[in-house]
């Protein structure tokens, strides 16, 4: 099943195993993910479930989506996910119904989506991990800089995609084969083993690993 679950990213933490060892973890909140619509191959041309997740103001919902979200019966979440998944999949699934924590078991390999920290302006080095000059021996305070971009006559130009300063992080990122370490049925939370995209608070995607 490739059916996933939306939530958002609370913070890290560590557990003890009955060895005595520690194992740092992420704990994932995952609870209340509502089923906003069933897609099917005869009316959509493909299978799939679409989840939301969390709440929003009824006055920051577009008329669109609040009338599909009515029509499901479902209150506004502040994230709309959707997965693809066979039809036999979404077999026991209803509109306006909830996927729970029980999707995922312990021990289980899975794909954590999330937006990295945004960094702001930054330069080659700290950007690209370019080496720095040295800063002496004549070198005019310019070791910390990218050096020579230009190009000679011909193309007479610098080429597109070339590693230069500029914004860093804010992009979605997926960390592979992540272990599931707990399941908490009761608070709906998810502890993964290792560290996942985003800040405290950031909304991750949950699905089973892709490649195992």
């Amino acid at each position: 099943m490739t059916i996933g679950l939306v939530g958002r990213k609370v913070g890290m933490t560590r557990i003890f195993t009955d060895d005595g060892s520690t194992l740092p973890v992420t704990v994932l909140d995952v609870s209340d993910n509502r089923i906003t619509q069933i897609k099917t191959p005869e009316k959509d041309g493909y299978a799939a479930v679409q989840v939301t997740f969390g709440k929003r103001r009824a006055s920051r919902v577009r008329k669109p989506l609040a009338g599909h979200l009515a029509k499901a019966a479902v209150e506004a979440g502040r994230l709309l996910k959707e997965f693809r998944a066979k039809a036999e999949d979404l077999a026991n699934l209803k509109v306006g119904g909830k996927i729970g924590v029980d999707l995922f078991k312990v021990g289980q390999k899975v794909d954590v989506q999330g937006v990295t920290i945004g960094k702001g302006f930054s330069g080659v080095i700290k950007r690209h991990h370019f080496s720095s000059n040295r800063a002496t021996h004549g070198n005019s305070i310019s070791h910390n800089k990218p050096g020579s971009t230009g190009q000679n006559q011909s193309p007479g130009r610098v080429f597109p995609g070339k590693r230069m300063a500029g914004h860093l992080g804010d992009v979605t990122r997926t960390v592979s084969n992540l272990t599931v370490v707990r399941v908490d049925p009761e608070r709906q939370l998810l502890l993964v083993k290792g560290a996942v995209p985003g800040s405290r608070g950031r909304d991750v995607v949950v699905r089973p690993a892709a490649k195992v």
